[in-house]
């Protein structure tokens, strides 16, 4: 990554934070019983997982969320102890709770996620509220994970068009109708997985997913695709996609991946960079280092040599069409 002064800090909203629980067991085996030891417990939601990347990376951040019960005591005492700067609403149901069951044999991880609660009308307002007193002071906004039970389709839009109003970029993660309807706002980036494509466009074809999204208003759309790397499509040129994977893939544990991307992502966009491989390469690189980690919210230092042994492919057409290696990060692209 490219060194550039920050430009304001980044303010990442996580409106359905979980507190995050992550078992390491042997091997799962469904039906069977399975003796664990303690698990690893912090505060967690995509947003704060980003906000706790970028805090390791020494990228200046404010992580905003609603928390409420003893889960959200937890939630509230782990971010003091991290020392990542916060804003949270208190809300008066528990803050939910994710679990992760990372099998270390086969390399893989199973999630079981709680739905959320509801926020009432005075707990909306204030959530709203601490918005729009932290969106001036942010360089770069990040909207990321699902919504709580209720919530307005139009939460993430609203957010892509307050930040928009005073030129801040916006990067969102979300899924279904959300999505949609950011695109709809203009995000300057939008960060969904193949699987969340799919479902909110009805075509399994990443490409021609994102390439919907441009079409509703996005300005850069990444879509993660597991093993097969990640992929990005720009309004500036439409009809053509980035593509970038690693030589082989990685062993780990892959909860958080994303989220490292999406850090990646505001890391540059508020370093004033707008190079779209440059932009891809190093959501790449991050996320492969997440994969490299036990837990969620943390890349591993080998980063940027990932980044330099990434392969970025200039494609036109679908994601199945074969195209020419774009080369280094310098190629340009925008």
């Amino acid at each position: 990554m490219t060194e550039a002064p920050p430009a304001g800090r980044v303010l990442t909203v996580t409106p359905n934070p979980a507190l995050d629980e992550t078992y390491t067991v042997a091997g799962l085996v469904p039906g069977a019983t399975h003796r664990v030891g303690t698990p690893f417990v912090r505060a967690g939601g995509k947003g704060l997982n980003v906000a706790r990347v970028l805090h390791q990376q020494d990228v200046p951040v404010l992580a905003l969320a609603p928390v409420g019960g003893p889960a959200g005591g937890q939630y509230r005492t782990d971010l003091a102890a991290s020392g990542i700067p916060a804003a949270l609403v208190p809300i008066a149901a528990p803050t939910r709770r994710s679990l992760a069951f990372h099998d270390s044999a086969a390399g893989d991880t199973t999630l079981f996620n709680e739905t959320g609660p509801p926020l009432d009308g005075a707990e909306w307002a204030a959530l709203q509220a601490q918005i729009d007193a932290a969106v001036p002071g942010a360089g770069c906004v990040v909207g990321s994970g699902s919504l709580p039970p209720g919530a307005p389709d139009e939460f993430y839009a609203g957010l892509v068009r307050r930040a928009g109003r005073t030129g801040i970029p916006v990067i969102i993660d979300a899924s279904g109708p959300a999505l949609l309807r950011a695109a709809e706002a203009g995000a300057d980036a939008l960060k969904p997985n193949a699987a969340e494509l799919s479902e909110a466009t009805g075509t399994r074809d990443p490409v021609e997913g994102a390439r919907l999204l441009i079409g509703l208003g996005a300005r850069r759309v990444f879509v993660s695709c597991g093993e097969d790397g990640m992929l990005a499509v720009t309004a500036e040129d439409p009809d053509g996609h980035l593509h970038a994977t690693l030589p082989r893939p990685l062993r780990g544990n892959a909860t958080g991946a994303g989220d490292a991307a999406v850090a990646a992502l505001a890391a540059l966009l508020v370093s004033g960079h707008r190079d779209t491989e440059e932009l891809l390469r190093t959501a790449t690189a991050w996320s492969a280092a997440a994969v490299l980690m036990p837990a969620a919210g943390e890349i591993h230092e080998d980063h940027r040599r990932l980044a330099e042994t990434l392969v970025v492919t200039r494609r036109t057409g679908g994601v199945g069409t074969p195209g020419t290696p774009a080369g280094r990060k310098d190629t340009p692209w925008d």
